[in-house]
């Protein structure tokens, strides 16, 4: 019954017109004042980007260097001359202030709508379960999703960014307020109300100072989510910021000047990273005093306004240094793909038709003699079944599960992901959802099937399914073997920080550049990308879940004579199987959360409809789409989760 492959178009509804109809007239009513708005908060931001612009940046530089000796030492301090004279040598600090100012001026609203948000949480239980799931609908929405009604409100420019900024960087506000709120000392607020605070009092005298550590550590999340949507900004009409920097430099194929400016960012999100957890920091130790901090700090602000005074044309900047450096790199680039195209064209065409296509489509359809130069003959397909349907046999009695498992991956390899009956999928959703999480999961994983079915987005739905459980799958072992080799030998340890922090800072966009560099469009472009967003969570969460295990618990099985292969697969690996199981959770919602990036590249999936949606400007589509990746990213969290 080949017809069950696909959702029959005849049953689909119209659910992104019907959002339409609904939708527009109000947005209508809502555009004079969102123009409004936008205009309201264009001058402050264009204010402090001639601010910025205006001071030296030795000036400015100097105060950085200042913050980052108070919060967390010299170390920083050598951290932040050596990627401020890396951006200024690059030539990229005017577009590093532009970025800074909407950083700025994202953080203030972001921060105090964050922490109301958590304290009417916290002082209202009730309201809880529903605050965090509005967070998780914010945290996995595509942000492309929601730029549209925002660009129909605020029209074209930073205002709509700068408001998208705010709303991305809201959750993490929220959950640390609560975290923090809640895990306030019981015996903080007993003495509290024995002096006879108010409530009042006891909030701000005494939960928020006792909560100021993880408060802090909100403002911190605050912030490099904000940094994370300055190419989303750019995208919407942005100003010149590092963030266009990289829009740019794709658009017109510089592979070296999308390098240096990623890289800029990278640098960025590192500095305020460290700054901003440093102050978070409860027991941190500094080596320059508030009132040294403060004459210091006077200090370069006066001699910035006194030198722009004095030399008002002088820009103290270096005029070709970054263009040449860009062209050099964009050379060496260059010859390294031309010298090394054939072996890395091989290797796209090998994974593409011996791995990616028979996923897709099946070994019933990749073994053709087109693709793979012969038929699949019957005793092939016999001794196929064979395989598969013995192997669940025997394991049938000893675990059931795992013989479910063995049968659907068989189907599925032999159908491809893409065809596999669409009632099958629904099915096997559905009860997952129920054994996992009970009526409530199952009633949200019935949505979201639902919307992608009925919303005609079934196709799109299979090929997001096929790329990410691919990625996912590539990235678990190979990042897990990488974290499992850092848990086991301290120089692979420190060899793979920097790398993962690099991986983690670097705006998602930037993972196209090397990708796109070596293996051109095509979905085993989209593969690269995904697997280098989202290779990071196995390979922390594994080394951090095996170095964590009790050293009681290691010390009895190394005196009861374990051997070291032994200690890891019988002790260390079953203890850190919680740890590991929120890596592969954090994995997927990486994975997913890169669709709509990886659609640039070619991909037919649902993050192409949202990115179709915003070119189109339509809200329906836009949000249909964009709620079935957030759903699918929830769906998968709660099912791991439980």
């Amino acid at each position: 019954m080949p017809w069950l492959a696909a959702f029959p178009q005849g049953w689909t509804l119209p659910l992104a017109d019907v959002l339409n109809t609904w939708a527009l007239p109000v947005f209508d009513i809502l555009q004079g004042p969102g123009r409004a708005l936008a205009a309201g908060l264009d001058l402050p931001l264009r204010g402090l980007r001639a601010a910025l612009e205006w001071l030296p940046w030795p000036a400015l530089a100097g105060i950085v260097v200042l913050l980052a000796l108070r919060a967390s030492g010299w170390q920083l301090a050598v951290v932040a001359i050596i990627a401020q004279a890396g951006i200024v040598a690059g030539g990229y600090w005017p577009q590093a202030m532009n970025t800074l100012a909407i950083v700025l001026m994202s953080l203030p609203p972001a921060v105090l709508i964050g922490f109301a948000l958590g304290a009417a949480a916290h002082r209202w239980p009730r309201i809880e379960p529903a605050t965090v799931a509005a967070l998780d609908v914010m945290q996995t929405l595509p942000a492309f999703a929601y730029l549209i009604p925002l660009l129909i409100l605020f029209g074209f420019g930073p205002a709509p960014g700068l408001v998208a900024g705010v709303v991305f960087a809201v959750p993490p506000m929220v959950r640390n307020t609560i975290l923090g709120l809640a895990r306030v000392p019981a015996e903080v607020v007993e003495a509290a109300q024995m002096c006879g605070a108010t409530s009042g009092q006891l909030f701000w005298l005494a939960k928020v100072p006792a909560a100021r550590s993880q408060l802090l550590v909100g403002v911190n999340q605050t912030v490099m989510a904000s940094l994370s949507m300055v190419i989303i900004v750019a995208v919407i009409g942005g100003f010149n910021d590092i963030g266009w920097e990289v829009l740019s430099a794709m658009r017109g194929a510089e592979l070296g000047r999308s390098l240096m400016s990623g890289l800029v960012i990278v640098a960025m999100a590192i500095l305020l990273d460290r700054i901003t957890l440093g102050f978070a920091s409860p027991g941190r130790t500094t080596i320059l005093g508030q009132k040294k901090f403060r004459i210091a700090f006077g200090a370069f602000v006066i001699a910035g306004v006194v030198t722009r005074l004095i030399l008002p044309e002088v820009t103290f900047l270096p005029d070709a240094l970054g263009r040449n450096l860009a062209r050099s790199i964009d050379a060496t680039l260059m010859d390294f793909v031309v010298a090394t195209g054939p072996f890395f064209a091989a290797l796209r065409d090998g994974l593409n038709y011996g791995l990616m296509l028979p996923l897709r489509i099946g070994l019933l359809g990749a073994a053709t003699p087109t693709v793979w130069g012969f038929t699949l003959m019957p005793w092939m397909i016999a001794a196929y079944a064979i395989v598969f349907a013995g192997g669940a046999f025997i394991l049938w009695r000893r675990t059931p599960t795992l013989a479910i498992a063995i049968l659907f991956v068989g189907l599925a390899l032999a159908t491809g992901i893409t065809r596999f009956p669409w009632p099958g999928v629904v099915a096997m959703a559905l009860v997952a959802a129920w054994a996992s999480g009970g009526p409530r999961l199952f009633a949200m994983t019935s949505g979201a099937l639902g919307l992608i079915i009925f919303g005609g987005l079934w196709a799109a739905f299979t090929q997001s399914a096929y790329l990410t459980a691919l990625a996912v799958v590539l990235c678990v072992l190979i990042g897990g073997a990488l974290g499992l080799l850092a848990a086991e030998n301290d120089r692979a340890s420190a060899i793979l920080r920097p790398i993962n922090d690099a991986l983690q800072t670097m705006p998602q966009f930037v993972f196209l550049i090397p990708a796109l560099m070596l293996f051109r469009v095509g979905e085993f472009t989209a593969l690269i990308a995904i697997m280098l967003y989202a290779i990071v969570p196995p390979m922390r969460y594994v080394e951090h879940g095996l170095r964590n295990v009790s050293p009681a618990l290691v010390e009895a099985a190394v005196q009861m004579g374990a051997t070291r292969s032994q200690l890891l697969w019988q002790v260390k690996l079953p203890l850190a199987r919680p740890v590991i199981r929120l890596g592969i959770n954090q994995t997927i919602m990486a994975a997913i959360s890169m669709l709509v990036i990886a659609a640039l590249v070619g991909t037919r999936d649902l993050g192409q409809q949202v990115f179709i949606a915003l070119g189109k400007a339509d809200l329906g589509l836009g949000l249909v789409a964009g709620f079935a990746i957030a759903l699918l990213a929830l769906i998968a969290d709660r099912l791991l989760r439980d």
